[in-house]
């Protein structure tokens, strides 16, 4: 039989849009069963200093890393073993729901929304929202001294600027960025007044410019920080709990938090993991 110009044209086509779809798409594995092949892929921040940081040298390094990495070890997966993945807040959801990733490490506030769309073991860490500011600013002590109009920066895909509005300061302007790290380059600039999420983020930064920005207030929240993957993953679940309660334990979750935070930022009590 003879194939026309464009049928070939047309099977090719077809045959990369097979290939592409192939390789584009993630694992329906669960985090178990890639752990048990020896590997393992995280979300985790690439911006948050003292949380998730890309290092320089390409290095990754703060207290979320070290819960994903010390998890991934009670999975039975060596650090060497691990491919982080940048998990901005917007796309958390969508890197789980499409197995790009195994589970997420990324300040991830369990809430019942988004439990309606994944899955979480945890908590792992209890955070409050607050406020950073520039050092010398004296008039923004609390979310409702944002009256007036104030310009206050969060991130897209998160819900801190809009509790505000919502609840303390109702004529606040807001501003959304894809990261924090351009919330607080927006805050050094002076093109926002203050930038809002949980007081170990914001305590990160300031740590991280000494002198130029200060966490101000009391949190005025209470964030239970989980470690996201596939809804119904129980197996997995089960198993992630168990190793946040060793990483408790045995210390490990103090020292990172000593490590990562210094004297700049006090070590609470540790949380209760929820065996829902």
């Amino acid at each position: 039989m003879r194939i026309t110009r464009a049928l070939r044209f047309g099977i090719g086509a077809l045959a990369i849009a097979v290939v592409a779809g192939g390789c584009g798409g993630g694992s329906n594995k669960t985090a178990t069963e890639h752990a048990s092949e020896g590997k393992l892929t995280i979300g985790i921040k690439f911006d948050q200093p003292g949380l998730g940081l890309r290092n320089r040298d390409g290095s990754f390094s703060g207290f979320d890393v070290d819960v994903a990495t010390y998890v991934a070890g009670k999975l039975g997966v060596s650090p060497d073993k691990i491919t982080f993945k940048e998990a901005p807040s917007a796309q958390r959801e969508t890197l789980i729901q499409n197995g790009q990733v195994d589970y997420v490490v990324a300040t991830y506030s369990i809430t019942d929304q988004r439990k309606q769309k994944v899955d979480f073991a945890g908590p792992y860490y209890v955070a409050g929202q607050s406020l950073l500011v520039r050092a010398d600013n004296t008039e923004i002590t609390g979310p409702e001294s944002l009256k007036g109009g104030k310009k206050l920066c969060s991130v897209k895909g998160s819900t801190p600027a809009q509790n505000i509005q919502k609840n303390f300061a109702n004529d606040v302007q807001l501003q959304e960025y894809d990261t924090y790290s351009l919330c607080v380059e927006a805050l050094k600039s002076g093109a926002v007044d203050a930038v809002t999420t949980d007081n170990i983020i914001l305590a990160g930064y300031a740590a991280q410019s000494p002198g130029q920005l200060k966490v101000v207030g009391q949190p005025f929240t209470t964030e239970n920080y989980g470690i996201g993957l596939k809804k119904g993953d129980k197996d997995s679940r089960d198993k992630i709990n168990n190793a946040i309660e060793s990483m408790i334990n045995d210390g490990s979750w103090k020292a990172s938090l000593e490590k990562n935070f210094g004297n700049a930022f006090p070590i609470p009590s540790p949380p209760q993991v929820d065996r829902y």
